[in-house]
């Protein structure tokens, strides 16, 4: 019987490398996509050898780069196979403002509209069955979309990474509802996972207090792979996959308040995306 096919962004992480060790233990054919190759051979030579499971690749996307993100979605639509899961878990948060090929601030591009496009690209291959999987963070919470600087500046003013972080958390967030609310009738369902606060290279702030962070703030806080849980129930358990357009933290649904159902801005930041990626679709 053939095997079901995952594809796993940011896999050669902290969380990724959790995610994907648990989906291959599962089963299924893992495609890390990855923006470090080196790196992300190293961890599925690695990742092989723990599970057992050969049918593991890595390909390469750039989440910073729109045309990257297409020609990885293209190589895989032409592969003409069913796509079972989709784990959006590539993250960044950046220590500036950075601007990609595209005109886009970084922290968006990664965090947001790569996804966006990834996703957006990959649904026909889904269906019954299929599952996406958005990596969020609680500071959506304190998120704010500020149209257009959102998509070019990350937030108004002077950059802040936290601010940018999370603004690009809230936009992930609602795209996971929209989304699971357009594809529900094709039996996909759509979710997103919170992982906590969580010991990997992303809370690094490169200062001066880096060092003492790892000493008393690290041991404290979450490994990778119970960062990781919550999406890999989202991922594979059988209950999971009968609810979508949720959040979900500490491997359980989160009650959203009520501006989030639907938020104000839902469909205008749908359809000013829609925009920014159209030539990609």
């Amino acid at each position: 019987m053939e095997r079901k096919l995952a594809v796993i962004t940011g896999a050669d992480g902290g969380m990724g490398t959790e995610i994907t060790r648990a989906v291959a233990l599962a089963g299924y054919r893992v495609v890390m996509a990855c923006c470090n190759l080196e790196k992300a051979e190293m961890k599925k030579a690695q990742l092989i050898k723990d599970t057992g499971n050969r049918n593991i690749e890595v390909e390469f996307i750039d989440l910073a780069s729109l045309a990257s993100v297409a020609a990885f979605a293209e190589k895989i639509c032409a592969r003409g196979e069913r796509l079972t899961l989709l784990m959006n878990n590539a993250g960044t948060m950046e220590t500036g403002r950075h601007y990609t090929e595209d005109g886009l601030e970084r922290t968006v591009s990664v965090n947001y509209v790569g996804p966006y496009l990834l996703t957006r690209k990959l649904l026909p291959l889904m269906g019954e069955g299929s599952r996406v999987v958005n990596m969020v963070s609680c500071t959506y919470a304190i998120g704010r979309l500020d149209f257009p600087d959102f998509f070019y500046q990350g937030k108004k003013g002077s950059f802040w990474r936290i601010p940018v972080y999370s603004n690009t958390k809230l936009a992930l967030t609602l795209f996971t509802l929209e989304l699971a609310d357009r594809v529900k009738e094709r039996g996909i369902v759509v979710n997103a996972a919170d992982p906590g606060i969580v010991s990997t290279d992303i809370i690094t702030m490169h200062l001066w207090f880096d060092p003492l962070t790892d000493i008393f703030f690290r041991p404290f806080i979450r490994t990778p792979r119970q960062g990781a849980a919550t999406a890999v129930g989202l991922l594979l358990d059988e209950d999971a996959g009968k609810r979508t357009g949720t959040l979900n933290a500490s491997g359980h649904p989160v009650r959203l308040s009520k501006k989030y159902l639907p938020h104000v801005q839902q469909k205008e930041l749908w359809n000013r995306t829609e925009e920014i990626v159209r030539k990609w679709l």
